[in-house]
């Protein structure tokens, strides 16, 4: 498919994945794909950074590639390693057969044969389907010396493996930066890509999100859902629930046929919307009913 021609096309495209996104977030991707710059995206756990690289890379009919940040990430790790275990037999097995030289071997040792590719080095590769997507996921849990290796990488488009040379990307990889803001990113990588705040959805947003993602949801349970979701987003949580949350309680209620809440079904499916003991602790006896009554009171008209 080729790039989307305009901010409704961006979110008709998203759409049809199932990716339902305000015109704001559709602008600067729109941005990003046409000027080819990184997109920078942060914001709580759950709102679905990650998830709209899937939905742009399944809409453009391109390669994901996954980077999973964490820390001691390093330069190595996120771009080549040998594979040693098979050089270790092709020595042995030409040792034993008395067989090529020194100076063929390590040739031969060095060679695309035994390179394992790891994402930013897939990235730069030529794809029948164009340029992939890249999504470098949580890069705040790694440390200051790859974000600069990484800025190094993303401003030329190229990598460099010492035995091979320098490998650069017939054409830029569209690249997605994810960040759930455990520390700050530093500004020089920042300013390199384009940026979005991504925050928890409004009501109305979050129905269309559920009615997308769990059809089969009734619309009176998904109303609901997502306003005891969005009330419980204004208590004292560790971990408020994302939309993933939401998502994800909408289909264990389904998977129990509730119709609607109630403080006992709530009680018994907490886990699947927070995560931490000493949150789903604060929500036990009355404070679901008292979350209950206010979401049902503003689903109530004037």
């Amino acid at each position: 498919m080729t790039q989307p021609d305009s901010i409704d096309a961006v979110q008709s495209m998203l759409g049809s994945q199932g990716y339902v996104c305000g015109r704001a977030l559709a602008t600067v991707v729109f941005l990003s794909l046409k000027l080819g710059r990184p997109l920078f995206l942060e914001g709580e756990a759950g709102v679905g950074k990650t998830e709209i690289a899937k939905a742009l890379a399944a809409g453009l009919n391109r390669r994901l590639i996954r980077l999973q940040c964490y820390e001691g990430l390093d330069a190595s790790s996120a771009v080549y390693e040998w594979n040693f275990p098979a050089q270790m037999v092709a020595i042995r097995t030409a040792e034993a057969s008395g067989g090529a030289d020194r100076g063929t071997l390590q040739t031969e040792l060095f060679s695309d044969e035994y390179l394992i590719e790891r994402p930013l080095l897939q990235a730069m590769r030529s794809d029948e389907h164009g340029a992939p997507v890249l999504l470098i996921d949580e890069l705040d849990r790694t440390d200051e010396p790859f974000e600069a290796f990484l800025l190094e990488a993303l401003s030329d488009f190229q990598v460099t493996i010492p035995e091979l040379g320098t490998v650069k990307a017939p054409e830029p990889p569209i690249v997605i930066v994810t960040s759930n803001r455990t520390r700050e990113v530093h500004d020089a990588l920042k300013r390199r890509c384009l940026y979005h705040w991504v925050d928890y959805p409004d009501f109305d947003r979050e129905i269309e999100i559920l009615h997308a993602r769990a059809p089969e949801a009734a619309e009176a349970l998904s109303r609901e859902v997502v306003a005891f979701v969005q009330h419980l987003r204004t208590e004292d949580l560790f971990k408020k629930p994302g939309v993933a949350e939401t998502i994800d309680w909408a289909k264990c209620l389904l998977a129990l046929d509730v119709i609607n809440l109630s403080p006992e079904v709530i009680g018994d499916t907490l886990g699947a919307i927070l995560k931490y003991q000493d949150d789903i602790q604060k929500l036990q006896g009355s404070e679901a009913k008292r979350i209950l009554d206010q979401a049902k009171a503003s689903l109530e008209p004037a």
